[in-house]
């Protein structure tokens, strides 16, 4: 599934791929990935695969891993991940030594999604719509025009929050701001009792 997944994905981001010595495992199936195609958007952009190396727009791999990113907003107990590929609302994929995991941005929890890239592939390609929020993006697009490189669409309301999953409720923002802006939330939410209340709010 994995080479449906590159054949209908859209030009590769980044046009070499040097891979590192140290990838072997999860990160050996995604050398291979990428070592067919560097970096893609697919779905009308509601899926991406990030590009290994130099890459400003979409942020490369290497960079969007570094914890100072966003990652650091989200003040929570997680495990050793490394993020390849997101949703159209930054619902992140990621490596992890379960296997490929989902990460929540409104909420920091992560689903095991598959053992390996191939398993991930075969999932996505049969529920794209559950995995990259496809007919919102098209939606969306078909209003606003093209998602520019480097956006994601967050909710206005967030879908925790009972947010509707319509594009009337869909903001365009920068990747990282909106990763930032969500990790605040999350880590609120995780020390918010039942009933209370928590203040949602965009951050540069």
């Amino acid at each position: 599934m994995l080479d449906k997944l590159i054949s209908i994905g859209g030009t590769a981001l980044v046009s070499e791929f040097r891979p590192p010595e140290t990838w072997d495992g999860l990160k050996g199936e995604l050398c291979d990935l990428l070592l067919r195609k560097n970096g893609f958007y697919a779905f009308e952009a509601a899926l991406l695969v990030r590009p290994f190396g130099e890459s400003l727009t979409p942020i490369s791999l290497d960079p969007w891993n570094k914890p100072d990113l966003w990652l650091d907003a989200y003040r929570l107990d997680l495990p050793e991940l490394y993020f390849f590929a997101e949703d159209v609302f930054g619902g992140q994929f990621a490596l992890s030594k379960d296997g490929v995991v989902s990460f929540d941005p409104e909420t920091g929890k992560l689903e095991r999604v598959s053992s390996s890239l191939e398993g991930w592939a075969e999932g996505l390609l049969d529920d794209y719509d559950y995995f990259t929020g496809y007919s919102l993006a098209s939606a969306w697009q078909k209003e606003h025009g093209c998602l520019p490189m480097g956006s994601r669409l967050i909710p206005k309301q967030l879908f925790v929050l009972g947010g509707d999953f319509e594009s009337s409720n869909l903001m365009c923002v920068k990747d990282v701001r909106g990763m930032r802006s969500r990790g605040f939330f999350a880590t609120e939410l995780k020390d918010v009792p039942d009933g209370g209340q928590v203040t949602f709010e965009l951050v540069d």
